[in-house]
């Protein structure tokens, strides 16, 4: 049958062909969710100490689509764009796969390149058959129910704001390599304003990136965190519309930092969501951090 001969172009046994195999449901998932990833967080979902090896995965996944769509008569949308830069918001060298003229591309305004990547991104998007995709290759879909965490953060009661969340705040805004900026990166701007009234915790501007950093104190719980990866999605979704209003070429990311370790049960959500998770940030003593004894309030 062709399929199954299809199916073995995923089926070997070499690292990159196992990998992609993992990789596939996932950016089922994604496409799905209508949500790009980072090759940094798909690499953490698929236990990956280095993002570049990905696109050997990536690459088995097209040719294996790509001969999926000759015996289906029809197009099947290159699902690996959904893999994406998290500077540039753009896929890497495989963009091949869906640009002609990659010298053509590489030559247009970053604006434009968007253009076109969305334009890709909306058709792997509106696919409906990307489950029996999977089927065809012997795989099968990622189910996650996260109700229980949307009404989790839905029902969170924010309070005062703590001197262990100002602390936390007033160092990453300090410390701009604690968000993986280099050190020569002009210290963040705290509580920044938005045109939608929100504010973010800090904000970063360098090298044509503007990245909103939400942080969460030790004495976070696991509502509040949830919740902060939902302000992440909305801080991206505003920095992006300001971007496209001023007509500019930046990027945008948003990044959640914690004091501590990110609960096991939100690590896909926070894949899924495509927000970045900076763990354990350590405040070193003397350097603004003040105890709270008996202070309870969070935010």
């Amino acid at each position: 049958m062709e399929t199954a001969r299809i199916a073995k172009a995923l089926d070997g046994n070499k690292p990159y062909q196992l990998r992609a195999r993992a990789t596939l449901p996932i950016l089922v998932r994604q496409a799905h969710a209508c949500a790009k990833i980072t090759y940094g967080v798909l690499a953490a979902e698929l236990g990956m100490s280095n993002p570049r090896t990905l696109n050997y995965p990536l690459g088995s996944i097209g040719k294996a689509l790509v001969k999926l769509s000759k015996e289906w008569k029809e197009e099947i949308p290159v699902i690996q764009c959904l893999v994406v830069n998290q500077g540039t918001g753009l896929p890497g060298d495989g963009i091949g796969w869906f640009v002609r003229d990659v010298g053509e591309f590489k030559g247009l305004s970053r604006r434009k390149q968007r253009a076109i990547v969305d334009g890709v991104l909306a058709r792997v998007f509106a696919y409906a058959r990307w489950n029996e995709v999977l089927t065809a290759f012997g795989l099968t879909p990622i189910f996650d129910d996260y109700k229980a965490i949307v009404d989790a953060a839905a029902k969170y009661k924010v309070g005062g704001e703590s001197n262990f969340h100002k602390a936390l705040k007033r160092y990453v805004a300090e410390n701009p390599k604690v968000v993986g900026l280099p050190s020569r990166a002009r210290p963040g701007k705290e509580e920044y304003p938005l045109p939608s009234g929100d504010t973010i915790d800090v904000f970063f501007s360098y090298s044509s990136v503007r990245t909103a950093v939400e942080v969460k104190s030790r004495i976070s719980d696991y509502a509040d965190i949830a919740r902060g990866l939902f302000q992440c999605v909305k801080y991206r979704a505003v920095l992006r519309a300001c971007i496209v209003a001023e007509i500019s070429e930046d990027s945008c990311e948003a990044i959640l930092g914690l004091e501590g370790a990110l609960p096991d049960e939100l690590r896909k959500l926070a894949m899924l969501l495509g927000v970045q998770v900076i763990e354990n940030v350590e405040v070193p003593q003397g350097k603004g951090k003040q105890e709270c004894d008996g202070m309870l309030s969070r935010r």
